[in-house]
């Protein structure tokens, strides 16, 4: 099955013949489906900050097959007071990324950006977004401290250089 979501052949989530916004949409809709929270009983929160260039991707599809619901925000602030489950950076650097990880500290994260190539600090799972195609890095010091379980094949998926 999660062949089937990332190796779709109707709709490649690592080549982007629709577009960037496709790819980042599937990549991210992907990861979060194979995520697991502690005591979630719906969809998580997916707060993506109006830095990233990619709102509006992210928040399209319907709601009902969407396996997140997607909130806008605009700082930290708005993202504690929406009680994210999973943060999608845009712009905010990895340093900053990583100071708002840390006021989430009690609470269970999934965190992803497009602005992390290093994948060293901040995010869990970082968007390699080239003009060809869309890739994504791990970085496990972050997500075994995230408080989230992801399936492993995903996990595999990122090691995986034939996607690049």
């Amino acid at each position: 099955m999660l062949a089937l979501v990332f190796l779709s052949p109707v709709t490649p989530v690592f080549a982007a013949p629709a577009g960037q916004d496709s790819a980042v949409r599937e990549i991210v809709s992907g990861i979060v489906s194979y995520t697991r929270w502690p005591a979630l009983n719906d969809k998580p929160t997916l707060c993506i900050f109006s830095s990233s260039a990619y709102v509006s991707a992210l928040q399209k599809g319907d709601a009902e097959t969407r396996p997140y619901n997607p909130v806008t925000v605009q700082n930290e602030q708005e993202a504690l007071a929406s009680r994210c489950d999973a943060l999608y950076f845009g712009l905010e650097s990895p340093e900053s990324q990583q100071a708002i990880v840390r006021q989430f500290a009690s609470h269970p994260l999934l965190t992803l950006s497009e602005q992390n190539p290093d994948c060293a600090i901040g995010s869990a799972f970082c968007l390699q977004i080239r003009p060809q195609r869309v890739t994504f890095s791990v970085n496990l010091d972050a997500l075994s401290r995230s408080g989230v379980r992801v399936n492993p094949d995903v996990l595999m998926l990122a090691r995986n250089k034939e996607h690049e």
